[in-house]
């Protein structure tokens, strides 16, 4: 009986599922092939940069010979980038018309070649960027520059009371002012609202440009207002002392606003004009970037700014974050100069936060640390550790005259290799 019922079972399974050899068992479907994941290139290493001076103690430009030392230095300190001085005080290294290119003339004779496309050829050969360093507002002491010639007195900044910088007593502020403020860069200024300063600025380094298409880059200083000590913060609160009160840019600014501007007893329009004097000097660097990328696609624009980005944009009306924001600049190199490694800390962290900071570098002062190198590799380390675009060592001049220094840096530049 119990067999029976066993085969009316397996007859009834044998009807529902059908009879024979077991049927293997079911593969899997195929999953579908897993979407490629495009891989992120890898991070770009950061850069560091070397200021090389015109007239500093090895003025590469007017001795061939020590060019070859420069390359040499900047490969061992792990350098990618070269900030060769080449216009300072309305005075040019390389083949200008817009300039006292007498320096160059000289090293030309003396070279029979010129001295810029050398240090070129050379520096390109170590594959190191080359970025000609131009002072662009300031004309150092120099009161027979060529813009002044052409443009006439009226090109360099009036200060609130009215006077010219090229009234003042060894270009320091004169009494009662000089009893509680300072310079802080003691020069002939250009007023960057001033007629025919920005088109006769854009058109120098345009021209700088053109005459040498492989430069890699054009790196702007003193791009920026003249600086008082203690600072001014702003027009409206009548203390201090600020410029740019020439009065045809005190009429540019009526004409374009329709407004007064500010004088030394009424600081009412202070904002207004305070923020039309800061676009002036953004549009000085527009123009540059314009004309110089015109005649050299794909040339760099930097500058090398003020290191407090808030006192930047309030006193000296340069405004480089906004220039990165707006793509005015490739990137801007902060001069932080301090022997306070807390604040440089501070700072950096904070540049690396801001409007533009994967394009901020930050500079150190070498020199500050001459006699005390295991200084200079600890600022270099704390910059790097912020994660910074890139670093840059002013000068190469100081450390070529101090060889503890620099060997520390080349140590330092080994170790992370």
């Amino acid at each position: 009986m119990r067999l029976c019922v066993h085969r009316t079972l397996a007859l009834a399974a044998c009807v529902v599922f059908g009879c024979g050899e077991p049927a293997p068992p079911e593969a899997p479907a195929s999953a579908p092939p897993a979407p490629e994941i495009p891989l992120e290139p890898p991070p770009t290493p950061p850069r560091l940069g070397l200021w090389v001076l015109c007239e500093g103690s090895q003025r590469v430009l007017e001795h061939p010979d020590r060019v070859p030392a420069l390359v040499d230095t900047a490969l061992a300190l792990g350098a990618t980038d070269l900030f060769v001085q080449v216009y300072r005080g309305g005075r040019a290294w390389f083949d200008s018309s817009y300039a006292d290119a007498l320096p160059y003339e000289l090293a030309l004779a003396a070279q029979e070649t010129d001295p810029l496309a050398r240090l070129l050829d050379l520096a390109h050969a170590a594959d190191l960027r080359v970025h000609a360093w131009v002072n662009a507002l300031s004309l150092a002491s120099n009161r027979n520059a060529p813009v002044l010639e052409a443009l006439g007195p009226a090109a360099v900044s009036v200060d609130r009371r009215g006077r010219s910088i090229l009234e003042f007593p060894g270009l320091e502020l004169p009494a009662p002012d000089s009893q509680f403020l300072r310079m802080g860069t003691p020069a002939v200024w250009l007023d960057p609202a001033a007629p025919g300063v920005e088109d006769w600025l854009a058109s120098a380094f345009a021209e700088l440009a053109r005459n040498y298409p492989s430069l890699d880059g054009i790196h702007l200083d003193y791009i920026r207002y003249p600086d008082v000590l203690p600072f001014t913060p702003g027009s409206r609160f009548r203390v201090g002392l600020d410029f740019g009160y020439g009065s045809a840019s005190r009429a540019r600014f009526e004409r374009e606003t329709g407004l007064r501007a500010p004088t030394s007893e009424s600081g009412r329009n202070g904002d207004a004009w305070d923020q039309w004097r800061r676009d002036r000097v953004s549009d000085l660097v527009a123009a540059i970037r314009a004309r110089a990328s015109a005649v050299s696609p794909g040339i760099a624009l930097s500058a090398a700014v003020t290191a407090y980005p808030e006192r930047a944009y309030l006193s000296l009306y340069q405004d480089w974050r906004g220039w990165l924001d707006e793509g005015l600049l490739d990137f801007a190199t902060v001069m932080l100069y301090t022997r306070d490694d807390r604040l440089l800390r501070y700072e950096a962290n904070a540049y690396a936060g801001g409007v533009g900071g994967d394009r901020v570098w930050i500079g150190l002062g070498a020199w500050l640390f001459a006699a005390q190198p295991e200084r200079a590799v600890l600022q270099l380390e704390a910059a790097r550790d912020v994660g910074a675009a890139g670093q840059a060592l002013f000068s190469y001049d100081a450390i070529a005259e101090a060889p503890e220094l620099r060997a520390a840096l080349v140590a330092e530049a080994q170790r992370g290799r």
